[in-house]
């Protein structure tokens, strides 16, 4: 079985404090993945760990069996669950920077996307709302034809008319055959789309299983699911 992701007792530490201890997972490819916790469960350090962002305290992590670094970063499409592009520049300025940098960034997808949710080439990035400049950064992301998609938090920000578009959006823009990790608080939301969820909790894995076997398991949805496990 081929695997997008592995993670082989992996350890990510800040300080005294452990993010992620002894974490062991497989990601499969071709599967669309909810990455699934409450906060400070440590899906955004996982993210970072795959992304290469971060470097791991101990353990393993592997992309398509290599470690983070310069040659997974080329297939790795990373979207951050904050804003990453500098307020003074504006859409036309991002969408060249994407093109000169990622070589599998496709321009006129991005212009079909950004036209769709009414952004244009003329505006500025400091002038957007949260939820523009969020549908912005996932359009570029999703423009790109990588092999594995980390999104942390895609809709967090968005208003709920719009995420309907973006998660077809999200459907439509990525190969069969490429891998995509989803975090999110808005499971409701998501679930249509996943194939699988991982959950975590205090930086250790408490369920992985495909959706539709929680569905038969537990006779609910993984919403449902997800709220019983980590209730207050």
């Amino acid at each position: 079985m081929a695997y997008a992701l592995e993670c082989e007792a992996l350890n990510k530490h800040y300080g005294t404090r452990a993010a992620l201890t002894n974490l062991t997972v497989h990601f499969q490819q071709g599967r669309i993945i909810g990455l699934l916790g409450p906060n400070g469960s440590g899906k955004t350090t996982l993210l970072k760990l795959a992304a290469g962002l971060l470097m791991p305290t101990g353990g393993a992590i592997r992309v398509y069996g290599q470690q983070p670094g310069v040659a997974t970063k080329g297939m790795t499409a990373y979207l951050p669950d904050r804003l990453a592009l500098p307020s003074y520049m504006y859409t036309r300025d991002v969408m060249a920077f994407y093109q000169d940098f990622f070589m599998d960034f496709d321009a006129e997808k991005a212009k079909s996307m950004l036209a769709d949710l009414g952004i244009g080439a003329k505006d500025k990035i400091g002038a957007m709302s949260k939820g523009t400049r969020e549908k912005l950064q996932l359009a570029l992301t999703m423009s790109r034809a990588a092999r594995l998609y980390l999104l942390d938090e895609p809709i967090g920000g968005v208003d709920p008319a719009a995420r309907d578009y973006i998660l077809n959006t999200i459907i439509r823009n990525y190969s069969e055959d490429a891998t995509l990790i989803l975090s999110t608080h808005l499971i409701g939301d998501i679930e249509t789309i996943l194939d699988d969820v991982v959950f975590l909790q205090n930086g250790q894995i408490n369920l992985v299983q495909s959706v539709d076997s929680v569905r038969e398991q537990y006779g609910k949805s993984v919403d449902a699911v997800f709220r019983e496990v980590f209730r207050c």
